[in-house]
């Protein structure tokens, strides 16, 4: 809770304050987490209920002790963004972990300083603990978890997990509706872990404080780690595709990234950190290897995941109020996977999932063209490349299914002439990269769902 020296009832001043501190950290018997921060004297404390089950002995808490200080670093970012104070206060970290917060709390929050015109980066510095560090941990897959967000990124992942013939159960920091969905039709078990941001963090907000986008990834990633290790599980899969790579715009000379949290340079850093501090459980994306538009052409053949998916963010409200729909067919990541799955569906199939023919609705134009970064800058969501967008709008363009749709003339028409002719891109766009840490034996499956 804040403490009186910063009364809720002023204006909230980023400016007046100067340390962000790392208090304390604790789980007990039950899994249930508390992790304490510090804005100078302004207190705020941030708690998760791990899977109903979970029971953390003596013996446990020691094991985990490193991935409980990584969730507790990791996850300050929401209270750190509050003010952006010059210095951080916490034990020393190893310098793999302290690369990796470096990025979180300052590439990650490359899109709030943006929006919020801080003029640079937050650039905290962390402090290094000297002498030697843990190595590599012995990796095993035979049991692994895979976060589920409820789109279909994570349905691919699951299905890809499942026909590899791994023991697998999904994972999820909250069940909204799509989660709820998909685990539904997995038909797996589901760990669910319940997160409690401080209330007086939105108390802050209205009353001032700087607010935006923060790298969730990271978070949730710590959270499933942990889970995992008292879980019993070998892995947690993630799924992150190369797209997530890419920023959205050069901003000075910094790539600000949406997806930061989710790129392959945020996943190498944390596989860094976790080999520092000896965690036995591995982390990766089961995605990395491919593009949204392979992943979109993989989905189109799940079709028992296609009426519970969403991959719009009305779903997922911080109030937790239910939608009407599970499209708001409005925003940039509705028309994205609109736009990435229809190349391989037909449009009465479309219709069916969104409720309505996006590509036929004129008014829609200017935000597919936005896809391709055409008079502006890449929307701010989990939307993939420009060029796997204007792929997909080839495609469909030369598809007599699509190509007389009012919004895919003028895409044809009026968008695509500015680019210069892209003979293979389609191919490049579909093939599998070789820049990735999926475990060699999970591959086979990865190819075979992701192929052709």
């Amino acid at each position: 809770m804040a403490t009186s020296a910063h009364p809720l009832s002023k204006p909230f001043d980023p400016s007046a304050f100067e340390r962000f501190r790392f208090l304390s950290r604790e789980i007990d018997a039950q899994g249930r987490v508390s992790l304490r921060y510090a804005l100078d004297e302004l207190e705020f404390v941030e708690r998760f209920e791990l899977p109903e089950g979970t029971r953390v002995s003596e013996e446990d808490r020691e094991r985990v002790d490193g991935i409980l200080a990584l969730l507790h670093w990791t996850a300050g970012v929401s209270y750190y963004k509050a003010a952006v104070p010059p210095s951080v206060e916490c034990e020393p970290v190893p310098p793999g972990v302290a690369k990796m917060l470096e990025a979180i709390y300052s590439e990650g929050l490359g899109e709030f300083a943006f929006t919020n015109e801080l003029g640079a980066l937050p650039q905290p510095a962390f402090p290094v603990r000297e002498g030697a560090v843990s190595g590599p941990a012995p990796r095993r897959d035979d049991r692994i978890l895979v976060p589920i967000g409820g789109g279909k990124d994570s349905a691919v992942a699951l299905e890809m997990v499942r026909q590899s013939g791994r023991e697998l159960s999904l994972f999820s920091v909250g069940d909204a509706g799509p989660i709820a969905r998909t685990a539904a039709v997995a038909g797996l078990p589901h760990l669910i872990v319940r997160r409690r941001l401080d209330p007086v963090l939105g108390e802050l907000n209205r009353a001032g404080a700087l607010n935006g986008h923060v790298p969730i990834t990271a978070i949730v990633s710590c959270v499933a780690i942990l889970t995992a290790a008292l879980h019993g599980f070998d892995a947690v899969a993630m799924a992150n595709e190369r797209s997530a790579s890419r920023g959205n715009v050069n901003w000075g000379g910094i790539d600000v990234n949406h997806q930061f949290s989710k790129s392959i340079r945020a996943e190498r850093l944390m596989r860094t950190a976790l080999e520092e501090l000896g965690v036995d459980v591995d982390w990766f994306s089961i995605l990395r290897p491919a593009s949204e538009l392979a992943i979109a052409r993989a989905f189109t053949r799940l079709t028992d995941y296609h009426q519970a998916f969403s991959s719009c963010n009305t779903n997922f409200r911080l109030d937790g109020s239910v939608p009407s729909h599970r499209w708001c067919c409005d925003c940039p990541k509705c028309r994205f996977v609109f736009l990435v799955m229809a190349p391989f569906s037909e449009p009465a199939h479309m219709r069916e999932i969104f409720g309505r023919d996006m590509l036929e609705d004129e008014s829609q134009f200017e935000g597919f063209a936005l896809l391709t970064a055409t008079g502006g800058i890449k929307p701010f969501e989990c939307v993939g490349e420009e060029e796997e967008s204007r792929v997909a709008m080839r495609m469909l363009a030369a598809d007599p299914r699509w190509r007389d749709h009012l919004v895919v003339r003028r895409l044809a028409e009026q968008v695509l002439p500015r680019f210069a002719a892209e003979d293979g891109l389609a191919a490049e766009a579909l093939a599998l990269s070789d820049e990735h840490s999926v475990p060699p034996g999970l591959m086979p499956t990865v190819r075979a769902l992701l192929g052709a």
